[in-house]
């Protein structure tokens, strides 16, 4: 795709083909969404660009001024300590936004990047915010989405073994996917196992070890990448182990 489209060189057929295709439909596309309104929405939005994979999208402590939306590829947030080292936040998958941490100090609490070569898309937030206060379908979709981002997904990392912490996240990878209009079952991993270590608080030794006795015990496959899930239950079962 270009790295950037101008609505005024689209019609509202090629706009609704454009955004047809892309994940993010149901925040951008509300239902009974009038063709002047989605010319105006689409019209906020000030870049559609890709992103090389390793390029950095927003560090921590630039001035908040923008949403971004994944319309593909894969982001990691995290934040790093006076050497250097990075503590990873969270993963970002194809229709979610981010940036949402940067609203109450008007500065991004993370940095992003890219993990793999992605496009997305630019939304400057105080103009998404004015046009959503005209169009309550918009404006329902946009408080339902920032209230899922004010608890991070930390819990999997706490007071939690190696097993039950790779168990949830297969299990919350595999759901996300299935929201994105993907299979549940097969996908590959965007990231590389030492940041899922990392996100996870474990070795990357450890990931390792547990892939293969997963793959052992018939509960997935993989190869590389490529992952295959195959007992739900299982994963289940180890997600809500004491042990």
């Amino acid at each position: 795709m270009p790295t950037t489209q101008n609505c005024s060189h689209l019609s509202i057929k090629q706009l609704r083909q454009v955004c047809s295709s892309c994940n993010l439909s149901s925040l951008c596309l509300p239902v009974g969404l009038a063709d002047e309104d989605l010319k105006r929405l689409d019209a906020l939005i000030t870049k559609r660009r890709v992103i090389n994979k390793g390029e950095t999208l927003f560090q921590i402590g630039d001035k908040f001024e923008r949403l971004v939306a994944v319309r593909s590829g894969a982001f990691k947030t995290f934040v790093s300590d006076a050497d250097g080292e990075q503590a990873i936040i969270g993963f970002h998958l194809p229709g979610e936004l981010l940036g949402f941490d940067g609203i109450t100090s008007g500065q991004y609490q993370v940095s992003a990047q890219a993990i793999e070569t992605s496009s997305i898309c630019e939304i400057p937030f105080n103009e998404l915010l004015t046009f959503a206060a005209k169009m309550p379908s918009l404006q329902r979709q946009l408080l339902s989405i920032m209230s899922q981002k004010t608890m991070p997904d930390i819990a999997v990392r706490l007071n939690n073994s190696a097993e039950q912490r790779l168990a949830s996240f297969l299990l919350g990878l595999s759901k996300r996917f299935k929201n994105c209009g993907y299979s549940e079952s097969e996908f590959n991993l965007p990231m590389s196992r030492e940041d899922i270590a990392n996100y996870l608080g474990l070795a990357p030794e450890t990931i390792s070890r547990l892939l293969s006795h997963f793959q052992a015990d018939g509960i997935l496959e993989i190869n590389r990448r490529h992952i295959v899930l195959h007992d739900f239950r299982r994963l289940q079962i180890i997600q809500c182990s004491d042990h």
